[in-house]
Protein backbone atom coordinates (compact mmCIF):
# COMPACT_ATOMS: atom_id res chain seq x y z
CA UNK A 1 0.00 0.00 0.00
CA UNK A 2 1.24 3.47 -0.87
CA UNK A 3 0.38 6.55 1.17
CA UNK A 4 -0.30 9.87 -0.48
CA UNK A 5 -0.39 13.36 0.94
CA UNK A 6 -3.74 15.11 0.83
CA UNK A 7 -2.74 17.71 -1.72
CA UNK A 8 0.10 19.81 -0.35
CA UNK A 9 -0.90 19.18 3.26
CA UNK A 10 0.91 16.96 5.75
CA UNK A 11 -1.77 14.33 6.26
CA UNK A 12 -0.96 10.99 4.59
CA UNK A 13 -3.69 8.53 3.64
CA UNK A 14 -3.70 5.14 1.95
CA UNK A 15 -4.20 5.32 -1.81
CA UNK A 16 -7.13 2.92 -1.43
CA UNK A 17 -9.56 3.57 1.40
CA UNK A 18 -12.77 2.18 2.82
CA UNK A 19 -16.17 3.83 2.46
CA UNK A 20 -19.47 3.03 4.16
CA UNK A 21 -22.23 4.44 1.95
CA UNK A 22 -24.96 1.88 1.08
CA UNK A 23 -22.97 -0.89 2.79
CA UNK A 24 -22.42 -0.39 6.53
CA UNK A 25 -25.82 -0.87 8.16
CA UNK A 26 -27.61 -1.46 4.84
CA UNK A 27 -25.89 -4.50 3.36
CA UNK A 28 -23.42 -5.39 6.10
CA UNK A 29 -24.07 -6.35 9.71
CA UNK A 30 -21.60 -5.64 12.52
CA UNK A 31 -19.63 -8.88 12.17
CA UNK A 32 -19.28 -8.57 8.39
CA UNK A 33 -18.27 -4.94 8.74
CA UNK A 34 -15.71 -5.80 11.42
CA UNK A 35 -14.16 -8.48 9.17
CA UNK A 36 -13.89 -6.04 6.27
CA UNK A 37 -12.33 -3.30 8.39
CA UNK A 38 -9.88 -5.78 9.90
CA UNK A 39 -8.75 -7.08 6.50
CA UNK A 40 -8.46 -3.55 5.11
CA UNK A 41 -6.31 -2.34 8.00
CA UNK A 42 -4.15 -5.48 7.94
CA UNK A 43 -3.45 -4.73 4.28
CA UNK A 44 -2.40 -1.14 4.78
CA UNK A 45 -5.65 0.82 4.57
CA UNK A 46 -5.51 3.63 7.12
CA UNK A 47 -8.34 5.87 5.83
CA UNK A 48 -12.02 5.10 6.52
CA UNK A 49 -14.81 7.42 5.38
CA UNK A 50 -18.38 7.76 6.63
CA UNK A 51 -21.11 10.40 7.04
CA UNK A 52 -23.91 11.32 9.42
CA UNK A 53 -26.43 10.50 6.67
CA UNK A 54 -25.22 6.96 5.93
CA UNK A 55 -27.92 4.54 7.09
CA UNK A 56 -29.28 7.39 9.23
CA UNK A 57 -26.27 7.32 11.54
CA UNK A 58 -26.03 3.53 11.82
CA UNK A 59 -22.87 3.43 9.68
CA UNK A 60 -21.11 5.76 12.14
CA UNK A 61 -22.37 3.76 15.13
CA UNK A 62 -21.14 0.46 13.68
CA UNK A 63 -17.78 1.97 12.84
CA UNK A 64 -17.53 3.42 16.34
CA UNK A 65 -17.86 -0.01 17.92
CA UNK A 66 -15.20 -1.44 15.60
CA UNK A 67 -12.67 1.39 15.96
CA UNK A 68 -12.14 0.61 19.63
CA UNK A 69 -10.00 -2.32 18.48
CA UNK A 70 -7.36 0.00 16.97
CA UNK A 71 -4.93 2.69 18.08
CA UNK A 72 -6.51 6.00 17.17
CA UNK A 73 -3.30 7.46 15.76
CA UNK A 74 -2.97 4.58 13.28
CA UNK A 75 -6.15 5.55 11.44
CA UNK A 76 -7.50 8.51 9.50
CA UNK A 77 -11.26 8.83 10.01
CA UNK A 78 -13.53 11.19 8.13
CA UNK A 79 -17.21 12.01 8.33
CA UNK A 80 -19.51 14.42 6.54
CA UNK A 81 -22.17 16.84 7.75
CA UNK A 82 -25.28 18.01 5.90
CA UNK A 83 -28.20 15.58 6.29
CA UNK A 84 -28.74 15.01 10.01
CA UNK A 85 -32.50 14.68 10.33
CA UNK A 86 -35.91 16.05 9.41
CA UNK A 87 -36.01 19.13 11.63
CA UNK A 88 -35.56 22.64 10.16
CA UNK A 89 -32.11 22.94 11.76
CA UNK A 90 -30.99 19.35 11.19
CA UNK A 91 -30.03 19.80 7.57
CA UNK A 92 -27.54 22.04 5.80
CA UNK A 93 -24.46 23.99 6.83
CA UNK A 94 -25.73 26.45 9.42
CA UNK A 95 -23.46 27.01 12.42
CA UNK A 96 -26.07 25.24 14.54
CA UNK A 97 -26.17 22.08 12.45
CA UNK A 98 -22.44 21.97 11.70
CA UNK A 99 -21.67 21.98 15.42
CA UNK A 100 -24.52 19.76 16.57
CA UNK A 101 -24.00 17.39 13.66
CA UNK A 102 -20.30 17.11 14.48
CA UNK A 103 -20.99 16.48 18.18
CA UNK A 104 -23.55 13.79 17.33
CA UNK A 105 -21.22 12.12 14.81
CA UNK A 106 -18.41 11.99 17.34
CA UNK A 107 -20.75 10.40 19.90
CA UNK A 108 -21.75 7.69 17.43
CA UNK A 109 -18.13 7.15 16.38
CA UNK A 110 -17.03 7.16 20.04
CA UNK A 111 -14.16 9.46 19.09
CA UNK A 112 -12.80 12.73 20.47
CA UNK A 113 -12.09 14.00 16.97
CA UNK A 114 -12.13 13.09 13.28
CA UNK A 115 -9.18 13.72 11.03
CA UNK A 116 -11.26 15.07 8.14
CA UNK A 117 -14.66 16.74 8.34
CA UNK A 118 -16.50 17.43 5.08
CA UNK A 119 -19.33 19.76 4.24
CA UNK A 120 -21.29 17.06 2.43
CA UNK A 121 -22.89 19.43 -0.10
CA UNK A 122 -22.89 23.19 -0.68
CA UNK A 123 -25.66 25.14 1.05
CA UNK A 124 -26.88 28.21 -0.87
CA UNK A 125 -29.06 29.24 2.09
CA UNK A 126 -26.07 29.85 4.38
CA UNK A 127 -23.50 32.65 3.89
CA UNK A 128 -20.05 31.34 3.05
CA UNK A 129 -18.69 33.40 5.95
CA UNK A 130 -20.81 31.37 8.38
CA UNK A 131 -19.65 28.04 6.91
CA UNK A 132 -15.94 28.89 6.81
CA UNK A 133 -15.92 30.54 10.23
CA UNK A 134 -17.69 27.57 11.84
CA UNK A 135 -15.47 24.96 10.18
CA UNK A 136 -12.43 26.93 11.33
CA UNK A 137 -13.72 26.93 14.89
CA UNK A 138 -14.44 23.20 14.75
CA UNK A 139 -10.83 22.60 13.69
CA UNK A 140 -9.36 25.03 16.22
CA UNK A 141 -11.36 23.35 18.99
CA UNK A 142 -9.88 19.97 18.07
CA UNK A 143 -13.13 18.30 16.98
CA UNK A 144 -11.59 17.88 13.53
CA UNK A 145 -8.01 18.26 12.29
CA UNK A 146 -8.81 19.38 8.73
CA UNK A 147 -11.95 20.21 6.80
CA UNK A 148 -13.05 19.79 3.23
CA UNK A 149 -15.96 19.78 0.81
CA UNK A 150 -17.90 17.15 -1.10
CA UNK A 151 -19.43 17.77 -4.53
CA UNK A 152 -18.91 21.53 -4.37
CA UNK A 153 -18.33 23.42 -7.59
CA UNK A 154 -14.91 24.92 -8.26
CA UNK A 155 -16.52 28.35 -7.95
CA UNK A 156 -17.87 27.53 -4.47
CA UNK A 157 -14.51 26.15 -3.35
CA UNK A 158 -12.77 29.25 -4.69
CA UNK A 159 -15.17 31.43 -2.70
CA UNK A 160 -14.46 29.40 0.46
CA UNK A 161 -10.73 30.03 0.05
CA UNK A 162 -11.30 33.75 -0.47
CA UNK A 163 -13.43 33.99 2.66
CA UNK A 164 -10.92 31.96 4.67
CA UNK A 165 -8.20 34.41 3.68
CA UNK A 166 -10.36 37.43 4.54
CA UNK A 167 -11.30 36.03 7.97
CA UNK A 168 -7.89 34.49 8.72
CA UNK A 169 -9.51 31.04 8.89
CA UNK A 170 -8.33 27.59 7.93
CA UNK A 171 -9.33 26.83 4.30
CA UNK A 172 -10.72 23.54 2.98
CA UNK A 173 -7.87 21.19 2.05
CA UNK A 174 -9.73 18.42 0.23
CA UNK A 175 -12.73 17.74 -2.01
CA UNK A 176 -14.62 14.45 -2.20
CA UNK A 177 -16.14 14.06 -5.68
CA UNK A 178 -17.31 11.11 -7.74
CA UNK A 179 -14.58 9.98 -10.14
CA UNK A 180 -14.46 7.07 -12.52
CA UNK A 181 -13.97 6.22 -16.20
CA UNK A 182 -17.46 7.51 -16.96
CA UNK A 183 -17.71 10.53 -14.63
CA UNK A 184 -14.47 12.51 -14.78
CA UNK A 185 -15.11 16.04 -16.05
CA UNK A 186 -15.16 17.72 -12.64
CA UNK A 187 -11.99 16.12 -11.26
CA UNK A 188 -9.94 16.47 -14.42
CA UNK A 189 -11.09 19.84 -15.73
CA UNK A 190 -13.25 21.88 -13.37
CA UNK A 191 -10.98 21.40 -10.35
CA UNK A 192 -7.72 21.63 -12.31
CA UNK A 193 -6.87 25.21 -11.18
CA UNK A 194 -7.45 24.32 -7.51
CA UNK A 195 -4.71 21.70 -7.27
CA UNK A 196 -1.87 24.12 -8.02
CA UNK A 197 -3.40 27.29 -6.63
CA UNK A 198 -4.44 25.92 -3.23
CA UNK A 199 -2.75 22.53 -3.01
CA UNK A 200 -6.06 20.75 -2.59
CA UNK A 201 -6.34 16.98 -2.57
CA UNK A 202 -9.23 14.72 -3.57
CA UNK A 203 -10.67 11.61 -1.93
CA UNK A 204 -12.76 10.21 -4.75
CA UNK A 205 -15.71 7.85 -4.50
CA UNK A 206 -17.66 5.48 -6.79
CA UNK A 207 -14.66 4.25 -8.84
CA UNK A 208 -16.90 1.55 -10.36
CA UNK A 209 -19.84 3.86 -11.13
CA UNK A 210 -22.16 1.98 -8.76
CA UNK A 211 -20.96 -1.35 -10.10
CA UNK A 212 -21.39 -0.57 -13.81
CA UNK A 213 -17.63 -0.73 -14.45
CA UNK A 214 -17.36 -4.09 -12.71
CA UNK A 215 -19.25 -5.67 -15.62
CA UNK A 216 -21.95 -7.15 -13.39
CA UNK A 217 -24.72 -5.48 -15.41
CA UNK A 218 -23.51 -6.44 -18.89
CA UNK A 219 -26.11 -9.21 -19.10
CA UNK A 220 -28.86 -7.42 -17.20
CA UNK A 221 -29.46 -6.60 -13.54
CA UNK A 222 -28.83 -9.60 -11.25
CA UNK A 223 -31.34 -10.28 -8.51
CA UNK A 224 -30.14 -8.96 -5.17
CA UNK A 225 -27.67 -6.47 -6.69
CA UNK A 226 -27.70 -2.82 -5.66
CA UNK A 227 -29.60 -1.76 -8.75
CA UNK A 228 -32.17 -4.47 -8.05
CA UNK A 229 -32.62 -3.40 -4.43
CA UNK A 230 -32.50 0.36 -4.99
CA UNK A 231 -34.72 1.47 -7.92
CA UNK A 232 -33.73 5.11 -7.34
CA UNK A 233 -30.10 4.26 -8.11
CA UNK A 234 -31.11 2.32 -11.21
CA UNK A 235 -33.22 5.25 -12.42
CA UNK A 236 -30.32 7.65 -11.88
CA UNK A 237 -27.99 5.52 -13.99
CA UNK A 238 -30.62 5.07 -16.67
CA UNK A 239 -30.97 8.85 -16.94
CA UNK A 240 -27.21 9.06 -17.49
CA UNK A 241 -27.44 6.61 -20.41
CA UNK A 242 -25.52 3.86 -18.63
CA UNK A 243 -27.61 1.07 -20.17
CA UNK A 244 -27.64 2.38 -23.73
CA UNK A 245 -26.17 0.22 -26.49
CA UNK A 246 -23.16 2.50 -27.02
CA UNK A 247 -22.17 2.29 -23.36
CA UNK A 248 -22.56 -1.47 -23.37
CA UNK A 249 -20.25 -1.69 -26.38
CA UNK A 250 -17.60 0.32 -24.53
CA UNK A 251 -17.96 -1.81 -21.42
CA UNK A 252 -17.35 -4.92 -23.51
CA UNK A 253 -14.17 -3.32 -24.85
CA UNK A 254 -13.13 -2.58 -21.27
CA UNK A 255 -13.64 -6.26 -20.46
CA UNK A 256 -11.47 -7.25 -23.44
CA UNK A 257 -8.64 -5.06 -22.16
CA UNK A 258 -8.97 -6.41 -18.62
CA UNK A 259 -9.02 -10.02 -19.84
CA UNK A 260 -5.91 -9.31 -21.92
CA UNK A 261 -4.08 -8.10 -18.82
CA UNK A 262 -5.33 -11.01 -16.73
CA UNK A 263 -7.23 -8.74 -14.33
CA UNK A 264 -10.86 -7.94 -13.58
CA UNK A 265 -12.79 -4.96 -14.91
CA UNK A 266 -13.08 -3.66 -11.35
CA UNK A 267 -9.33 -3.80 -10.75
CA UNK A 268 -8.59 -2.07 -14.04
CA UNK A 269 -11.15 0.68 -13.41
CA UNK A 270 -9.85 1.38 -9.90
CA UNK A 271 -6.24 1.28 -11.08
CA UNK A 272 -7.07 3.89 -13.74
CA UNK A 273 -8.29 6.24 -10.98
CA UNK A 274 -5.05 5.70 -9.08
CA UNK A 275 -3.00 6.85 -12.07
CA UNK A 276 -4.29 10.42 -11.58
CA UNK A 277 -1.69 12.26 -9.43
CA UNK A 278 -4.39 14.62 -8.11
CA UNK A 279 -6.27 11.73 -6.49
CA UNK A 280 -5.20 11.41 -2.85
CA UNK A 281 -7.23 8.25 -2.24
CA UNK A 282 -9.84 6.14 -4.00
CA UNK A 283 -12.68 5.21 -1.65
CA UNK A 284 -13.92 1.64 -2.09
CA UNK A 285 -17.57 0.81 -1.43
CA UNK A 286 -17.49 -2.93 -0.89
CA UNK A 287 -20.36 -5.18 0.17
CA UNK A 288 -18.32 -8.32 0.92
CA UNK A 289 -14.89 -9.40 2.07
CA UNK A 290 -14.25 -11.10 -1.27
CA UNK A 291 -14.99 -7.85 -3.10
CA UNK A 292 -12.53 -5.99 -0.88
CA UNK A 293 -9.81 -8.57 -1.56
CA UNK A 294 -10.37 -8.24 -5.29
CA UNK A 295 -10.45 -4.43 -5.26
CA UNK A 296 -7.24 -4.07 -3.23
CA UNK A 297 -5.32 -5.87 -5.98
CA UNK A 298 -5.85 -2.78 -8.14
CA UNK A 299 -2.66 -1.46 -6.54
CA UNK A 300 -0.68 -4.05 -8.52
CA UNK A 301 -2.70 -3.48 -11.70
CA UNK A 302 -1.87 0.23 -11.96
CA UNK A 303 1.69 -0.70 -12.91
CA UNK A 304 0.32 -2.58 -15.93
CA UNK A 305 -1.34 0.53 -17.38
CA UNK A 306 1.02 1.99 -19.96
CA UNK A 307 0.71 5.57 -21.20
CA UNK A 308 -0.94 4.31 -24.38
CA UNK A 309 -3.44 2.19 -22.47
CA UNK A 310 -4.17 5.02 -20.06
CA UNK A 311 -4.97 7.26 -23.01
CA UNK A 312 -7.30 4.68 -24.54
CA UNK A 313 -9.12 4.15 -21.26
CA UNK A 314 -9.42 7.87 -20.63
CA UNK A 315 -10.98 8.46 -24.05
CA UNK A 316 -13.25 5.41 -23.95
CA UNK A 317 -16.30 7.10 -22.38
Amino acid sequence: MNYRKVGKWGLKISELSLGSWLTFGNQLDLNATRAIVRYAVENGVNFIDTAEAYANGIAESMLGMILKEYRREDLVISTKIFWGGDGPNQKGLSRKHLLEGTWNSLKRLQLDYVDLLYCHRPDPEVPMEEVVWTMDQICRSGLALYWGTSEWSAEEIERAHQVAKELNCMPPIVEQPQYNLIVKERVEKEYAPLYQKYGMGTTTYSPLASGVLSGKYLEGIPQGSRLDRWPWLRKLLEERGIFEEETTRKLKRLKEIADGLGVTMSQLSIAWCLKNPNVSSVILGVSSLDQLKENLKAIEVKEKISDELYKELSEMF
